[in-house]
């Protein structure tokens, strides 16, 4: 059967996923639903998911949507994906579950729009509110503190003291990794002072190098594009051609 994988690598599940199957030599398709273009909100994607969101896959006749449900599928779905991405013992796999449960009710919630609110809402035709931006900085500044503090908390270089990286160190690292779009002075003031999470940062990138870098090309060059052109945001048309 084949694999597709729909999917906008300005997203940062979609991104995850993507690295995830290279990572594992997992065979897929990848179709690009352009979000600048709204073509998730088209009825032929809409058929795939409902929701009109990426990423989402399709395997023969099964479909799937939300990012944490497609990387527990796929690393169950396809033999030879490594033990320690999701772990059969389910002491094991709790743990990884309780994190991704974690993240998107904190970190995500900090980071999405604490981005959209500093950056991307011009590009996407949307007004900036600095209230809510203050509001998620807060967020995301406490969810940094706890990815220390309680995730990084152990004698692993990953998350819930894993010695080697599971689906939640991919699916939390990529959604730090949005931050890169931000200029550099707000990035390093969010993330200078998390020193083990730049460090957990660095040891996902290496684990699953050369994906991850290839993946977030598309990052560094609307980065690049967001500042140049206005500095409150690019042109996002010209980015998702990228």
């Amino acid at each position: 059967m084949t694999l597709k994988i729909y999917a906008d690598r300005m997203s940062q599940p979609s991104r995850a996923i993507i690295i995830f199957c290279k990572a594992n030599g997992i065979d897929f398709e990848e179709i690009r639903v352009d979000l600048a273009k709204r073509e998730h909100l088209s009825p032929e994607f809409k058929a795939i998911n409902p929701l009109g969101q990426v990423p989402a896959i399709v395997h023969g006749g099964f479909k799937l949507f939300e990012s944490h449900a497609i990387l527990s599928y796929l690393a169950c779905a396809f033999p030879g994906v490594a033990d320690h991405w999701y772990p059969a013992d389910l002491s094991k796999r709790a743990k990884i579950n309780s994190v991704l449960d974690w993240h998107h009710s904190n970190l995500r919630r900090g980071a999405a729009p604490f981005v959209l609110n500093t950056v991307l809402a011009p590009a996407l035709g949307l007004p900036l509110n600095p209230q809510v931006a203050a509001e998620a900085e807060k967020l995301l500044t406490s969810s940094l503190s706890k990815i220390e503090s309680v995730w990084l908390n152990g004698n692993g270089k990953f998350l819930v003291g894993n010695l080697q990286p599971s689906i939640a160190d991919l699916s939390l690292v990529c959604e730090i990794m949005q931050l890169e779009i931000l200029d550099e002075q707000d990035r390093d003031r969010i993330l200078g002072q998390h020193k083990k999470v730049l460090q957990w940062i660095e040891d996902t990138r290496m684990a699953t190098s050369p994906h991850f870098e290839e993946a977030h090309k598309i990052l560094f060059k609307a980065k690049a594009q967001f500042h140049k052109q206005h500095p409150a945001g690019a042109n996002y048309e010209s980015i998702s051609s990228i």
